[in-house]
């Protein structure tokens, strides 16, 4: 399991690692414009193929999966390292993207098939504790790179050893049970596949986010391009839908997974949950450097109120459903708490003490740690067994995409309101302004034209908060619909397992464990 550990530490340090380094990447290519993308190529391919990952590990071996998967990822991080263009970085986002989507299934998948049921929750629990650490460890190592001689560039060049480290004790060390599948034919694996609806997937997302970061700025909502975007965004996710439901025996999310109540609700609220999370922690640490001119280091030390309080969050959680049994309440309340937080990051300006935004970033951080872990156990307790790993899955997908979606919302709405604030003072060219790095907007002006531009940025800046103000509420309507369960019922959840077997005429299957089975 090391090896799946490690290799779960490198996408997770690398959600969070380039956020203090932003600023610094958008001074050498002065395109504070592309800001979205560096975010959004990743988690837009990270989503497009999670889904298909899954269907891959199922079908193949996971071993050589895991490790292609670990190369697609080293070969990402090479070409972003090496980027001599913003564009080659938004490429080299994107291809990292695709192998971190085979990193979290197969970490996900090697627990399942590895680990026996009742000796899984440690396992699980190291999960969260490496999240944790990375959310701490990220914006500091992005930081301290980025204001080193290294430069910024060593964000990416560091998963290069730590890569090929776990790629070695993977394929040293991993065995894997022999599995139903091994016995399928190559042709009838690749029919399983879905290969047409992820195709379908794939081409909706990159329509929809692509029309999302151009609309407005680039080219006016009303232009053609965007329009043919959106047309062509809405009937790849129909013909998607379409595909699950008239296919379901080969369907990469079976609608008896997603029709189910607790998952559909749970889906939305790690939907918006994913988004509020992106949102927030990419722009904060743009306002500690741009707003308050702190380094990129600093801007990582001062994000730990978060992330502290998400570590602490998350365990005193878990701690609390396996005690009582119930995950409801904690749901309900950690939402409610996000939800002030969120609302507290919006009262960000130029004079904000430190006081305050410590304060500010405590509740949001908290709320957040309890909101991401429910659902998780929500969809352990509510579906059968051989469901659980698909279900998991759709729900990584939602917290991903709604991260690549309102990234590039918080990027539209922040441009668009900072060109409409520049216009308004006299001097200042807003086109220039967005083509300068996020740390040199106020170079070259007098101190009053300073102050001006600093209130404007501050302003624009907290149009991504909103945003993630109100998805956090919005995200509130899918907790409530969520099933009030016990996980301490187990008896229920093995008459699931038997019920849905005998609904959808199959046999229920049972894990092998090292020849047990479980």
């Amino acid at each position: 399991m090391a090896s799946a550990y490690l290799s779960m530490f490198l996408v997770a340090l690398d959600r969070l690692i380039v956020s203090t380094a932003i600023p610094k990447i958008t001074d050498e290519f002065r395109a504070v414009a592309d800001v979205g993308w560096y975010a959004s190529a990743y988690f837009m391919t990270t989503c497009a193929f999670q889904l298909m990952f899954g269907r891959l590990y199922t079908f193949f071996s996971i071993k050589i999966t895991f490790l292609l998967s670990i190369l697609v990822f080293e070969v990402g991080s090479a070409v972003c390292g090496a980027a001599p263009t913003s564009n080659a970085l938004i490429i080299g986002r994107a291809i990292a993207g695709v192998g971190s989507a085979g990193i979290y299934a197969g970490a996900v998948i090697t627990t399942v098939y590895c680990i026996p049921l009742e000796r899984r929750m440690p396992y699980q629990a190291v999960v969260a504790a490496i999240f944790g650490i990375t959310s701490v460890l990220g914006p500091l190592l992005g930081g301290g790179f980025t204001d080193s001689a290294a430069t910024w560039r060593w964000c990416f060049y560091i998963n290069l050893p730590i890569g090929a480290v776990a790629a070695a004790i993977l394929a040293v060390y991993l065995q894997v049970p022999d599995r139903e599948t091994a016995r399928i034919t190559l042709k009838e694996k690749l029919l399983r596949l879905d290969g047409p609806g992820c195709v379908m997937l794939l081409g909706g997302i990159i329509s929809s986010l692509t029309a999302l970061r151009w609309g407005g700025t680039k080219y006016a909502w009303s232009n053609g391009r965007i329009i043919a975007l959106w047309v062509v965004a809405g009937l790849c996710l129909v013909a998607f839908v379409t595909i699950q439901i008239q296919f379901p025996n080969r369907a990469t999310v079976p609608p008896h997974i997603f029709g189910q109540r607790s998952i559909a609700a749970s889906s939305f609220s790690m939907f918006c949950t994913g988004a509020t999370m992106m949102t927030t922690l990419y722009y904060l640490p743009i306002w500690f450097q741009a707003i308050k001119g702190v380094s990129a280091v600093q801007s990582g030390i001062r994000l730990l109120p978060t992330v502290v309080a998400q570590v602490v969050a998350s365990f005193l959680g878990a701690a609390g459903v396996q005690m009582f049994g119930q995950y409801m309440p904690f749901m309900l309340v950690g939402n409610a708490i996000m939800c002030i937080g969120t609302g507290l990051l919006t009262m960000l300006d130029p004079d904000t003490m430190n006081a305050e935004w410590i304060g500010y970033q405590i509740p949001y951080g908290f709320g957040l740690g309890i909101t991401l872990q429910v659902p998780l156990v929500a969809s352990q307790t509510v579906l059968p067994l051989e469901d659980v790993p698909t279900g998991t899955s759709v729900l990584i997908f939602c917290q991903l995409l709604g991260g690549a979606i309102f990234v590039s919302v918080g990027q539209n709405l922040f441009t668009n309101e900072l060109v409409r604030r520049i216009a308004r003072i006299s001097g200042v060219d807003a086109l220039n302004l967005q083509q300068e790095g996020a740390t040199r907007i106020l170079e070259g002006l007098s101190d009053p034209t300073k102050r001006l531009v600093l209130v404007a940025y501050n302003a624009s800046l907290r149009q991504a908060f909103l945003c993630g103000l109100i998805l956090s509420c919005i995200g509130y309507l899918g907790a409530v619909r969520m099933e009030w369960k016990s996980i301490k019922n187990k008896e229920r959840n093995v008459g699931q397992l038997s019920e849905s077997a005998n609904t959808h005429g199959r046999e229920p299957k049972a894990l092998s464990h090292g020849g047990r089975d479980v």
